[in-house]
């Protein structure tokens, strides 16, 4: 039985504060609440018998499976799908909860950035309405062409619609014909600004791209399945926000990349809550590059996704 993505927060406050002895002030600045919201959670915690979560009870094997991922990848918070049979179809479920736990993250007055992808795009369909005051959701790279589907701006613009915010849309292609005119586009003060903001989000909503021949780097015109395949030779593992990167999670120099409009991977880097959702078991190498480089700090993932995780980790501590 999985956990309701509306109680993972006291079973993370439990986690902290009972098994690795923090205190409630330190849990409160862990999980970004109030002190006195810790305080609400231990006794629901305590009411509900969570404080027994070290036990092998069967009700709390999934969310004892994601404190150990947070605790073995330094994630801050991971949410984890069931894919057993009694369960909902993780494909259906996958953007349910990840948009349950998106609207969990965002606060008021929040600025927020959004990348692209059909991962993305579903959440955005599934998500609640809700009316957040002084949100702000900006599209963190550079447009697709009109045909394609699951667009940047389709992302973002469908996003604050459900939550009543205000959309900011990057106006510029994702992928230039040349270094020259990517260079001169990301001068200009318009585009200069939308970029050098994206480092004051306070969350960031994404997937990672793999560099398969068929990726949507390629059925989107960016690069022909010829040029993926010789980036993939040369390192490429992962794509992040159109932009490609390799084993560690380092952006790839190439060409490719020196022509893309998006937000740099420092930039990423700085907003605190870098939630990311995957969920096909052919973005494991691309998820676990995008972890080694610091670009996510939240994680909804499918339960065999996160056994994977952990034996990926323990094997390179032993290795190491």
């Amino acid at each position: 039985m999985s956990i309701r993505p509306t109680d993972q927060i006291i079973h993370r406050a439990a986690w902290l504060y009972y098994t690795h002895g923090m205190r409630q002030d330190e849990v409160a600045k862990r999980l970004d609440i109030s002190r006195a919201s810790v305080a609400m959670y231990l006794r629901k915690a305590r009411e509900t018998g969570i404080v027994t979560i070290s036990t092998s009870s069967q009700l709390f094997t999934d969310d004892v499976l994601a404190r150990k991922l947070e605790d073995e990848l330094g994630l801050q918070a991971v949410w984890i799908v069931p894919e057993d049979r009694q369960a909902i179809d993780p494909v259906a479920e996958m953007p349910v909860v990840a948009a349950a736990v998106f609207l969990e993250l965002v606060k008021k007055g929040d600025r927020v950035g959004v990348a692209w992808g059909r991962t993305v795009y579903h959440i955005a369909d599934v998500m609640p309405y809700a009316d957040l005051q002084d949100v702000t959701v900006m599209q963190i790279c550079g447009n697709l062409g009109a045909p394609y589907s699951y667009r940047p701006d389709q992302c973002t613009t469908e996003i604050a619609r459900r939550l009543n915010a205000e959309g900011i849309n990057i106006y510029a292609p994702l992928v230039l014909s040349s270094e020259r005119l990517a260079d001169e586009i990301r001068a200009e003060p318009v585009i200069e600004e939308q970029l050098a903001s994206i480092a004051d989000c306070q969350l960031a909503l994404y997937s990672v791209g793999g560099v398969e021949d068929d990726s949507h780097l390629v059925k989107c015109g960016a690069l022909s399945a010829a040029e993926m395949h010789a980036l993939g030779e040369a390192g490429a593992v992962g794509v992040i926000a159109g932009q490609l990167i390799d084993a560690e999670g380092q952006l790839m120099d190439c060409a490719y990349n020196r022509r893309c409009i998006s937000a740099d991977l420092a930039s990423i880097r700085a907003i605190p809550k870098r939630m990311m959702v995957v969920q096909e078991e052919n973005k494991f190498e691309p998820l676990v590059a995008a972890i080694k480089g610091g670009l996510v700090s939240h994680l909804v993932v499918t339960t065999s996704m996160a056994q994977n995780l952990l034996a990926r980790w323990a094997h390179e501590a032993k290795t190491s």
